[in-house]
């Protein structure tokens, strides 16, 4: 695939609205706009946790493939797919293998990490409290995907592959605390 942008600067939001992937002219507060900036700025934050993850571990070749795959989702997400709210589009080609991926991610660094006793809060380590901080992101995204949904055909496999990002940054978030020996736990009435 050859992609060439000439120009940044276009002018055609400065009235509100802006194109979606068919053409289609939409407000850029419309429920899927809501969507794709919420994977957009979960991308983001994953760019930042790169940052926090040594280059040559498996966790920043996941990062880097799950950077690919958000971009991945906001095109399915930037072309409407006919048919019905929750009529299970399926229009995300490789959503499964990527699922699967994250399961297996997930799995690695969870089998390396004590069971939990307590919740644990979203600090420790500069590159837990990032894991952390896209962890909340990445579900703000579910959430904005599945309001979407309520008026559009959705992959059920985008919803799945947000989920399980989220159980990812989780474990990753442990593991970046000496996979949880260093986890800050929480204590009721602080």
């Amino acid at each position: 695939m050859s992609i060439r942008i000439d120009r940044i600067v276009t002018r055609g939001g400065d009235g509100g609205q802006t194109s979606l992937g068919d053409g289609t002219r939409v407000d850029k507060t419309c429920p899927r706009i809501e969507a794709l900036g919420a994977v957009d700025e979960a991308n983001a934050t994953i760019g930042v946790l790169r940052l926090h993850v040594a280059p040559s571990s498996p966790d920043a070749t996941c990062l880097a493939r799950v950077q690919s795959l958000l971009f991945d989702i906001g095109g399915v997400l930037c072309v409407p797919e006919p048919g019905a709210p929750d009529a299970g589009a399926d229009n995300f080609r490789g959503g499964d293998d990527a699922v699967t991926a994250l399961e297996d991610a997930t799995e690695r660094l969870r089998a390396r990490q004590e069971p939990l006793h307590s919740f644990v809060l979203p600090a420790g380590s500069a590159g837990a409290a990032h894991a952390h901080l896209a962890r909340t992101v990445v579900r703000r995204a579910e959430r904005r995907v599945l309001a979407l949904r309520r008026e559009a055909a959705i992959s059920p496999s985008v919803l799945r592959c947000l989920n399980r990002l989220s159980d990812y940054l989780f474990v990753l978030a442990r593991h970046l605390n000496d996979d949880g020996r260093q986890d800050v736990l929480w204590e009721p009435g602080g």
